[in-house]
């Protein structure tokens, strides 16, 4: 579908914004979430790229509430034109069987959404941002669920703030064996914890497959984690956005809008 479209999505740490003309991603922006006078400027500089269009549209999602109805007054203020929420005026892109499906982070199901669009059956998409979330579908892309861990800065802040000697130190990838400082055995701990919960969890999404998923990272720490790793199939960062195209695209195609 060519679409052109602004993609908005709002995580617990930043703003997400791209701009699909014809339906090909062509800008892409992320910004903190405060200081919000930012937004202003970025958001009007990607609906520039397709105001113009016959039919531009908006849509979004997201995973922190409290924002939701500043960002909707901002776009509307800047563009003339509402968005469209995933899991309100468009319909999530593939079934989601966990216990309590409203529940789910929209996010996680739209990176696994993407995902399967690309690669046709079961995969993993590890998301590492604020939090580590590792989620899975099956061949027919159902949204089966997974886990959600602390993120690494999350991981970094914990280790100072709940110690008494422990400093609170910068992540560098350890490129040795064993850590010969504190803050190197820090690192080492935080890195090889994350990917060793990864492989744990993969094996036993494996199991109950009955095969081995593809596994697509994206997320802000996903390079500094997971880069050159064999398990990973590929980063892609911007998968969250490709996901509301994707939940924007099937809901006007399936309701012939």
């Amino acid at each position: 579908m060519d679409i052109d479209l602004m993609v908005l999505s709002v995580g617990n740490s930043r703003l997400a914004i791209g701009v699909f003309s014809a339906g090909t991603l062509e800008h892409v922006a992320r910004l903190p979430l405060e200081p919000r006078n930012q937004w202003a400027a970025q958001i009007s500089q990607a609906w520039s790229r397709i105001a113009s269009k016959e039919q531009p549209a908006i849509a979004a999602a997201s995973v922190n509430p409290a924002l939701d109805d500043p960002l909707e007054g901002e776009v509307l203020r800047l563009t003339n034109h509402t968005i469209q929420w995933v899991g309100d005026e468009l319909d999530l892109p593939i079934p989601v069987h966990t216990k309590a499906p409203q529940e789910t982070g929209v996010d996680r199901v739209l990176n696994v959404a993407a995902a399967y669009e690309q690669l046709g059956k079961a995969c993993v998409v590890v998301d590492a941002g604020t939090a580590i979330t590792v989620d899975c579908c099956d061949d027919q892309g159902d949204f089966l669920g997974g886990a959600i861990a602390p993120g690494m800065e999350m991981m970094l802040d914990a280790l100072h703030e709940k110690t008494a000697a422990l400093p609170r130190v910068a992540f560098e990838v350890p490129m040795q064996t064993f850590g010969d400082s504190t803050g190197a055995a820090i690192c080492q701990g935080v890195y090889h914890g994350v990917r060793g919960m990864v492989r744990e969890l993969v094996e036993n999404y494996a199991a109950d497959l009955g095969h081995w998923p593809q596994i697509i990272a994206t997320g802000g720490d996903a390079a500094r984690l997971f880069d050159g790793w064999e398990l990973i199939h590929a980063i892609a960062p911007d998968l969250t956005l490709y996901g509301i195209a994707l939940a924007y695209a099937n809901h006007h195609i399936r309701h012939k809008t």
